[in-house]
């Protein structure tokens, strides 16, 4: 099943790509199997992400810049991470609806995730989503978040391009941003530009934009999903900021903190399966009513599971064995 699927995410075909996402949105071994054979193949796609206050008009700023981008003869993925319910988990994926006009064309693949609770508003599987959208040979994959805020500094380990979203009005916001979200930013877009204020917003990151990071100027572009203002420059900005990684001649830090982040990510997952497999069921259920009873907090009940865990790990004999691992230069 794997090798088909894998096969079929290489070929390009939509519906193994559909299949592929499904899959490790879903987690699991078979996951990871998939994940870790397309990986090699998803080098060259160029990954972008998108943050803002929610009604920045992410979802048709994208929308446009797509439609854009395909007259550019770019292929085009996109994954819109939408708010999850805290007790369902489920989400209205609305950014599907919003992105209709992109359905008929077979060049362009989109897909709503839930965020499913995770903080900075990114779903879980985005990290493995675009390495399959990568892996079927989308020369631009594109990221939304689902809002703006310190946790979503999280984009800016999992992209290669930042792009922030702001709106007319956003004065006092753009100054408690600073120390934040804007500093890890390469592109800077004032949207809803056919609104009173878009002059005032791009003004106020103008200081901002003067400093160079990395030796990248960060630009200001004014757009608008109304009359198309700023789109074409925008996709202009995105091609110069990709041309100005591939020119660096040492490591592309970007791509470093890429792969730092999916290093964590599979750690993490690493050893909650680990921990589940090692800790009886019930020592698990047991600290889960004392959170629902009141005797614990979660995040205490976290820490004696970790405990658990720790402690089984030290009784074990074989968990003592060391592995060395030789890295080949």
């Amino acid at each position: 099943m794997i090798e088909s699927l894998v096969q079929g995410v290489l070929a390009g075909q939509p519906r193994a790509v559909a299949r592929a996402i499904t899959l490790v949105e879903n987690g699991g071994p078979d996951a990871a199997q998939l994940v870790a054979r397309l990986r090699p193949a998803a080098g060259k796609g160029q990954l972008i992400g998108f943050t803002g206050s929610p009604g920045a008009g992410k979802s048709s700023l994208i929308c446009k810049l797509a439609r854009e981008l395909r007259s550019r003869g770019r292929s085009v993925g996109v994954l819109a991470v939408d708010p999850s319910s805290p007790f369902s988990g489920g989400a209205v994926l609305g950014d599907r609806v919003r992105m209709q006009e992109l359905a008929c064309d077979p060049e362009v693949f989109v897909r709503s995730m839930a965020s499913r609770g995770r903080s900075g508003g990114l779903a879980e599987a985005v990290e493995d989503a675009a390495v399959v959208l990568r892996a079927a040979g989308k020369e631009i994959v594109m990221v939304e978040t689902v809002g703006v805020g310190q946790g979503e500094l999280d984009i800016a380990s999992l992209a290669h391009t930042v792009v922030v979203v702001l709106t007319p009005g956003m004065g006092d916001e753009i100054q408690s941003l600073k120390a934040g979200l804007l500093e890890v930013a390469d592109i800077y877009v004032v949207n809803k530009a056919d609104l009173v204020g878009a002059d005032a917003v791009a003004r106020s990151l103008q200081a901002e934009a003067e400093r160079p990071v990395g030796g990248w100027w960060r630009p200001v572009i004014q757009t608008s999903s109304v009359d198309g203002r700023g789109i074409a420059e925008l996709a202009e900005a995105l091609e110069a900021h990709a041309a100005h990684l591939r020119g660096r001649t040492k490591a592309d830090e970007q791509e470093i903190r890429l792969t730092y982040k999916t290093i964590l990510t599979l750690a993490g997952r690493e050893i909650v399966e680990e921990l589940e497999s090692t800790v009886q069921p019930d020592r698990l259920e047991r600290l889960a009513l004392d959170v629902v009873t009141g005797n614990l907090e979660p995040r205490q009940a976290a820490r004696a599971a970790v405990r658990m865990f720790l402690r089984e790990r030290r009784r074990d004999p074989s968990s003592r064995k060391e592995e060395e691992v030789e890295v080949v230069a």
